[in-house]
């Protein structure tokens, strides 16, 4: 064989695993990570979802990428967010909450989306079935519009007589919201309890919406679950300390910085559960065949600490249900 032709073969050869090496790379699949939160409030969420992946054998920087987008509170920035997601052409879109979602579904009809911790995925138009999606989206939902007929119920036993009730929104978030204002409205005329509805959709405006709350005497607060809120959880919690507020919020994370209580379905578990949804279609399935997945688990969670600053005693039929208590 000539010394050239002995070299060329050589080459060839080497080359060969280093193909095999770039095309290996090139098949990673990828998920786009959709959020109007930010990297710091979706940090427990992330760290769930990458705690679903790795028990299927995903692990992300090895044979799976992320690619987050987060609009850092601005809602209006959801819908480029979603387009670079498909401009990209990741493999499967998560989308965190009602209005991520939506952006994601008007941004493509192709690409599959798992939605999570949606409130009320018929009504807001993300699917017309739970059982057969039949398009592009499905996922774990939280159902939350439901749960605010039980995250009041538990505020009116925890402190019987407060009325009005301030009820906390962000009309940033305008589906999901007047989803829950719905319920929220509902439950309230069957409980006889009056509401004061206030608005805020950054921590400039949190101040205005707690005086506004004082000058009414309002004797309680009920902030439906948003992520923006979350963002500002500890600001939030020392608000409602200074105003002597008890209060419910939509996440535990309220209630770990400060505030009195939560309600709400398991975030950990859906946001696990939404790396499932992840790796059956990474593995083929298409969203059209399977069920959008309603709560299982729901969790109450206390902080005594905060009911001790406050000076309520916490009823023994609440404590009793509490899934976690903070002392």
């Amino acid at each position: 064989m000539r010394r050239r032709d002995f070299i060329a073969m050589l080459c060839s050869a080497a080359a060969l695993p280093l193909a095999a090496h770039a095309q290996q790379i090139a098949k990673v699949p990828r998920v786009g990570w959709l959020s109007p939160g930010s990297r710091t409030s979706d940090e427990n969420f992330l760290a769930f979802f990458h705690d679903g992946l790795r028990e299927l054998g995903w692990v992300v920087g090895q044979n799976i990428a992320i690619e987050p987008r987060w609009a850092e509170g601005r809602f209006e920035r959801l819908p480029d967010l979603a387009a670079e997601l498909v401009q990209l052409k990741v493999d499967v879109i998560v989308a965190n909450v009602t209005q991520a979602s939506l952006a994601a579904k008007r941004a493509t009809s192709t690409i599959p989306i798992v939605m999570v911790g949606v409130g009320d995925p018929l009504g807001s138009g993300l699917v017309d079935n739970l059982a057969r999606p039949r398009g592009n989206v499905t996922g774990p939902s939280s159902m939350l519009a439901e749960a605010s007929v039980k995250q009041l119920a538990l505020l009116k036993e925890t402190v019987p007589n407060a009325s009005p009730v301030a009820v906390l929104r962000n009309p940033a978030n305008p589906v999901w919201q007047a989803s829950a204002l719905r319920e929220t409205q509902a439950a309230a005329r069957a409980m006889g309890l009056r509401l004061q509805l206030l608005e805020a959709s950054g921590p400039d405006e949190l101040e205005g919406a707690f005086a506004a709350m004082t000058r009414e005497s309002a004797g309680a607060l009920f902030v439906p679950a948003d992520i923006i809120f979350v963002r500002h959880a500890q600001r939030m919690a020392e608000l409602a300390a200074r105003h002597r507020l008890p209060a419910m919020f939509g996440f535990r994370e309220h209630v770990e910085a400060g505030g009195l209580m939560s309600y709400a379905a398991s975030f950990a578990v859906m946001f696990r559960r939404a790396a499932t949804f992840v790796d059956k279609i990474l593995k083929g399935a298409k969203p059209a065949d399977l069920p959008v997945e309603q709560p299982t688990k729901f969790e109450l969670v206390i902080n005594l600490k905060t009911a001790k600053a406050l000076g309520l005693t916490i009823p023994q039929s609440v404590l009793l249900r509490a899934d976690e208590v903070i002392r």
